[in-house]
């Protein structure tokens, strides 16, 4: 058996109100107007059900195709090998099941329904 070493890489926590790498002022508060404006920007994420999944690379294709579309922040993938994954996507405003379903299938895969 091989014996594992770690290298300290100097991180150290300075107080207790905060993590070591961001430091005290990392987490500065939202003034009320910076957090509405989040608010009103908040992504709108709708859940689809796509089949033929069933690696890293599939959900990387299906990611980067609904990642172009306009709009679109976020793509999260739950894959299901095999089955029919779930794949959340957020947008800043709501986008036509018909544009995912065709950027899904450019990717090679099948939409299968909107979850």
């Amino acid at each position: 058996m091989t014996e594992q070493t770690f290298q300290d890489i100097g991180l150290e926590a300075k107080n207790s109100g905060s993590c070591a790498c961001c430091g005290p002022d990392g987490h500065a508060e939202m003034t009320s107007t910076e957090a509405s404006s989040v608010t009103a920007s908040a992504a709108v994420t709708a859940d689809y059900l796509v089949e033929g999944m069933t690696c890293a690379h599939c959900v990387s294709s299906v990611t980067e195709e609904l990642s172009a579309l306009d709009g679109v922040v976020a793509v999260n993938v739950d894959l299901n090998a095999g089955g029919l994954s779930a794949v959340h996507v957020s947008s800043t405003a709501d986008i036509t099941e018909e544009l995912v379903r065709e950027a899904v299938e450019e990717a090679g895969y099948r939409l299968s329904a909107r979850s």
